[in-house]
């Protein structure tokens, strides 16, 4: 029997099954990272094209806000709503740029080359949203939807932005402090601020106490603690506490006036008009002088007074009538400002019967009288300027009052304070009142025309109490003096000290003072001026009520943005 011997594999063999099993795994690898490889580039140009589609729809979305947001600064809420079917039709275009030309864009009905627009929220008085939640302002809201699809692309991924917004009217005493410019605080005594803060450029703080902010704070500059690099006065500096947000590089708020915002621009709405201007334009339709119901304008050798701009100024008050709430001649003096003021003085009490009773205005104006403008025109010299004052303001007319004047206002003693609520924080009773001039001078119960020009320790003060809106102007900081920040906003020409200023109201600022033009070089008896009160200051809250807003009150305009939303592409 022959036996048969296998024969051994070679070395080569098994290399060679090796070589071919290693070849074979590297090209499932390489099919593998190919097909991964294509996968993934297919992936990142879907995402490239998703995100391209997202901000072409918003870019879409903007382009209606920023017309919409136009058409309502220069022209108000009436216009928009009139309007709407315009911003339907808005889409980017490639006369705007060539990127369009990559992308369709669609309404949420489908429609090629439209926006959705629509009003969700009827114009009304209504709880801002944002960054000023908290506020009420008359304001409607819109919500701005658009899809964008791309043109030419091998993939149909689309994407769609929902933009919802408020187009607001706000009004500016719902701010305890308002301030078109650099806003300073810088209290000696400890200080509570019980209202909104809001400032148009810088908000400097540097109190020598407590300095307590009980609700928001915002600035579109910055909020700065410390004071201002023109002020030059050395403090040591105390705590500050906010309660509330404090959000600084905010959007500013602004009136509609048809120009920038500037202080110089924004005084303009305390004087007469130019002849020429309508009453219609954005100017003319914020001038204290088109809002009131009794116009009362004072020149060196007569006093008009007449009707406003509610039946075109047609109605003359002769001089038997206002004779009888008006006086021209009285004159006092101003220690801060080294002058005899010539002052045109309204009797709040006689004109509260005068407005109940006449035929003259109250035919054509169907109820009493709720605002009043005067414009004392008569010459200033070197050593004398004109005033408005107001006198025996305890109790105003049933609609409250409002008091504007390009000139400097001065309110003495009690003013819009019931009885039973002076000296308190207490204002259930009391009216709506503005009180609008070239600066806010308080002249207390104690107040005496015959000692104005003596010495400091001759003009002692006495207990007061003013629940106003006050709208008036300030001499700012300049590096040589200090502006006297909010603490000092109301001037003084008493010695307060042992007695209580009780104020509720809102302090706004917007204007540099064009007359009352002396700064404020501190307090006590070698600067003779005045020694400051004890202040007990509040926000009325009355002012967050339409109702109760004084009459007149500037509107500030202003969009507000809300949610921002990703949506399906149509």
């Amino acid at each position: 029997m022959k036996i048969l011997l296998s024969q051994p594999r070679t070395a080569q063999g098994y290399a060679l099954m090796m070589v071919m099993g290693f070849v074979g795994l590297g090209l499932l690898i390489v099919g593998g990272a190919l097909t991964w490889t294509s996968n993934s580039a297919q992936l990142t140009a879907r995402n490239n094209q998703y995100f391209s589609c997202v901000a072409a729809a918003e870019a879409a979305t903007e382009k209606v806000l920023a017309r919409m947001n136009y058409d309502y600064m220069t022209q108000g809420a009436a216009t928009v709503a009139a309007n709407i079917n315009v911003y339907r039709d808005l889409v980017p275009t490639t006369s705007e740029s060539s990127t369009w030309a990559n992308f369709s864009f669609v309404n949420n009905s489908g429609a090629a080359g439209h926006t959705t627009v629509n009003n969700s929220v009827a114009w009304g008085f209504a709880t801002l949203q944002s960054q000023y939640s908290g506020l009420q302002a008359y304001a409607a809201t819109y919500s701005v939807s658009s899809s964008a699809h791309p043109v030419g692309s091998p993939y149909t991924i689309s994407a769609g932005v929902q933009q919802d917004f408020q187009i607001a009217s706000i009004p500016i005493f719902q701010f305890a402090i308002f301030y078109s410019m650099d806003l300073e605080i810088n209290p000696g005594p400890n200080m509570t601020v019980t209202g909104r803060v809001h400032g148009n450029n810088n908000i400097y703080l540097q109190p020598q106490a407590s300095l307590t902010f009980q609700t928001d704070v915002t600035a579109a500059g910055t909020i700065i603690q410390g004071k201002s690099p023109l002020d030059p006065l050395t403090r040591t500096p105390g705590t500050i506490s906010f309660l509330g947000e404090h959000d600084s590089g905010v959007a500013s708020l602004n009136l509609p006036i048809g120009t920038n915002n500037t202080p110089a621009s924004v005084q303009a709405i305390l004087n007469i008009p130019p002849s020429g201007e309508s009453p219609t334009s954005l100017m003319g339709q914020q001038r204290f002088y088109n809002q009131c119901d009794l116009i009362v304008v004072v020149s060196n050798s007569a006093v008009t007074v007449k009707s406003g701009l509610f039946n075109n100024f047609a109605t003359a008050i002769p001089s038997a009538q206002y004779n009888l709430f008006i006086n021209t001649n009285v004159s006092f003096y101003n220690s801060r400002e080294a002058k005899t003021i010539k002052t045109t003085e309204i009797d709040v009490s006689k004109l509260r019967t005068w407005s109940a009773t006449n035929a003259v205005l109250r035919s054509s104006l169907g109820r009493d009288v709720s605002s009043i403008y005067v414009a004392d025109l008569r010459t200033q010299t070197g050593s004398t300027e004109s005033g408005v004052r107001v006198v025996n303001g305890q109790t105003l007319p049933p609609l409250g009052l409002t008091v504007a004047t390009p000139n400097p206002m001065y309110v003495k003693g009690h003013y819009n304070a019931p009885a039973g609520f002076l000296g308190t924080t207490n204002t259930t009773t009391t009216l709506p009142a503005a009180l609008i001039g070239d600066s806010i001078n308080v002249l207390s119960t104690s107040w005496s025309d015959a000692n104005s020009a003596l010495a400091l320790g001759s003009r002692t003060a006495g207990n007061t109490t003013v629940n106003a809106a006050f709208l008036g102007g300030i001499v700012p900081s300049n590096g040589t003096y200090y502006s006297g920040g909010v603490e000092n906003f109301p001037r003084f020409l008493e010695s307060w000290s042992g007695y209580t200023f009780t104020y509720n109201g809102s302090m706004v600022v917007m204007y540099y003072s064009q007359y009352a033009t002396a700064p404020w070089l501190g307090t006590g008896s070698t600067i003779g001026v005045y020694n400051p009160p004890t202040r007990n200051w509040t926000f009325d809250l009355n002012f967050m009520d339409p109702t109760k807003l004084p009459p007149a009150t500037p509107q500030l305009r202003k969009t507000v943005r809300g949610q921002w939303s990703l949506t399906r592409g149509s």
